[in-house]
């Protein structure tokens, strides 16, 4: 499948939507995208272009590490594939993507809640080796940080604190 990642533009909204409702239970994420889109910034969003058809979304959000504000960390959430698309490297494309373009806005690190067997193939590793902890309660190996600046998080111990938006989730 020839496959561009690109940023998102508005008339891609309706098929973002489409993806995270196919890839997820819910329309949960499907409102979670549009509330970020509408109240966080910066964010970074980028789709997977099949021949004009999106078949992969991801998004980054900024976050906050406390007693740490100035620093740029986005959280990696949601990120979304199209079922008959999963597992051809649509979402391993999104992630590098993303990470990049995370990387070129200044951000000096990425924080995800999501499977400990996908993400450490990124770099991503148990935020609790820096110290960071989640607000949310989740195991500890399912929440992960990458620096993108190297040393951006050593000796910056706290807790992530998501956008509002996400208290819907």
């Amino acid at each position: 499948m020839r496959m561009e990642i690109r940023a998102e533009g508005p008339a891609d909204i309706a098929g973002i939507r489409a993806v995270n409702r196919a890839a997820f239970e819910t329309g949960v994420e499907s409102d979670l995208v549009d509330a970020l889109r509408e109240q966080a910034q910066p964010i970074v969003s980028l789709v997977a272009d099949a021949a004009g058809s999106i078949v992969g979304h991801i998004l980054f959000s900024p976050v906050t590490l406390s007693d740490h504000a100035g620093l740029n960390i986005m959280a990696l959430a949601p990120m979304a594939v199209l079922p008959a698309e999963q597992r051809r490297g649509v979402g391993s494309a999104l992630v590098r993507a993303g990470l990049e373009r995370c990387n070129e806005i200044g951000c000096c690190a990425v924080i995800v809640l999501g499977h400990a067997e996908y993400y450490p193939r990124f770099g991503f590793v148990p935020a609790s080796r820096f110290g960071i902890g989640c607000e949310y309660d989740v195991p500890d190996e399912v929440f992960m940080a990458l620096e993108l600046e190297p040393g951006a998080l050593r000796g910056r111990s706290g807790t992530i604190k998501y956008h509002a938006a996400f208290a819907n989730v």
